[in-house]
């Protein structure tokens, strides 16, 4: 599975790289702020909405630490799809949030 920082992915947005980040913490901890730009889809809910993602992109998957967003990496690079994993989450994250 591919990893990314939470540093390298905010400089990535800071140069401006169009990314497709996912975002699958649940909705109480997305009320406090998500990366700007990022899909909300909690972690229970990937399987039944993965239909929704092109698997000619490629995905961040982010959650709060980074265990949940690997599940979510594991099991969607098991379905064919190019994710990367976030390490450390939003517990990691220094950039701006929405």
């Amino acid at each position: 599975m591919k990893q990314l920082t939470a540093k390298e992915v905010e400089k990535l947005l800071r140069e401006g790289k169009a990314l497709n980040i996912i975002d699958v913490r649940e909705v109480d901890e997305v009320a406090t702020g998500k990366i700007p730009g990022a899909i909300h889809i909690p972690l229970g809910l990937v399987e039944f909405r993965m239909h929704e993602l092109d698997k000619s992109k490629e995905y961040i998957m982010v959650c709060r630490s980074g265990g949940r967003s690997g599940q979510a990496s594991q099991f969607l690079e098991d379905h064919g799809y190019k994710v990367i994993n976030m390490t450390g989450g939003m517990l990691a994250w220094e950039g701006e949030t929405k």
